[in-house]
């Protein structure tokens, strides 16, 4: 089970010190989806695998090649804290990676220079909340996990620490 350790660990003088998780930010698109009606499909499947109903996120300005106007819907967004935000990474780690098709680890090039890592799935149906729902409205997701983290090293070592599985 993920969950941070409150004692020291190697390289740090203080507990505190250490980089700890402050939340983790799932968000998906609907732009592929031309029917208004498949938006609440995004909306309850988020709700599912999150445990938390999602925010719908609007346009910020009209682009008219798109057909879109400002304020239209364009996606959902959750963002989890506290004991969801752990639940949700064991079961990213444990249940869900694993059944992502031909999984090799997760790639350690998806982490930035302030700490945080940004992981994309192509397929929400690897999470075993959805996978006996239809096939035809699949759509991908991403996930950001914000640390305390100062270094793209530093938060590669400590989700390495937390057991998330990278690629070689």
């Amino acid at each position: 089970m993920i969950k941070e350790k409150s004692k020291v660990v190697p390289g740090y003088k203080n507990s505190m010190q250490r980089p700890r998780i402050l939340k983790v930010v799932v968000s998906s698109g609907v732009g592929s989806f031309k029917d208004k009606t498949k938006f609440k499909v995004v909306e309850d499947r988020l709700t599912r695998i999150t445990g938390q109903k999602p925010a719908p996120r609007g346009a910020k300005i009209s682009i008219a090649s798109f057909k879109s106007r400002q304020g239209d819907v364009v996606g959902y967004q959750v963002t989890l804290r506290g004991k969801r935000m752990f639940d949700f990474l064991d079961r990213l780690v444990h249940l869900a990676l694993p059944r992502t098709k031909d999984f090799r680890g997760i790639s350690p090039h998806a982490a930035d220079e302030m700490g945080n890592y940004t992981l994309g799935i192509k397929e929400h149906n690897i999470f075993p909340e959805t996978s006996d729902e239809e096939l035809k409205d699949v759509f991908g997701l991403a996930i950001t996990i914000v640390t305390t983290a100062k270094s793209k090293e530093e938060v590669l070592a400590f989700l390495t620490h937390l057991g998330f599985p990278f690629r070689k």
